[in-house]
């Protein structure tokens, strides 16, 4: 096990976690009346624009995860094939950002498809001969 690494990628674990609960924090809870996603308008922004800004800013949480998880793989095995490590990363972020636009704004953002996409085609292409 490279220690170096472990501690890197639990850092990014601890620095995505900081960033989503201060953004709940500070931000989107002021932004929410009853629901799980914030969709209360707030100066400029319109109500319709609060749950794909709030699906972005995890986002970033998100992605950040993905790479956290490469860096721990690489960290417990060294030996790993780097492109599978990457390869899966790069699904589970786009799977689960994807996920994240489509509940963050009902599925009105088209931006879940083209995330959902991504995913689908980093996994075939891990597949491919």
């Amino acid at each position: 096990m490279q220690a170096i690494l472990m501690t890197a990628g639990v850092l990014a674990i601890a620095i995505g976690l900081v960033h989503s609960v201060f953004g709940e924090v500070l931000i989107f809870r002021h932004l929410r009346k009853d629901g799980f996603v914030p969709s209360m308008g707030a100066a400029p922004l319109r109500a319709r624009h609060i749950g794909i800004l709030w699906a972005t800013w995890h986002l970033a949480t998100v992605f950040g995860w993905a790479f956290a998880g490469a860096i721990l793989r690489l960290a417990v095995a060294p030996d790993a094939a780097p492109g599978a490590v990457i390869m899966s990363a790069a699904v589970f972020a786009n799977l689960a950002g994807a996920l994240l636009v489509l509940v963050g704004t009902r599925g009105r953002h088209p931006g879940w498809i083209a995330l959902s996409a991504v995913a689908a085609l980093v996994w075939f292409g891990a597949k491919a001969p």
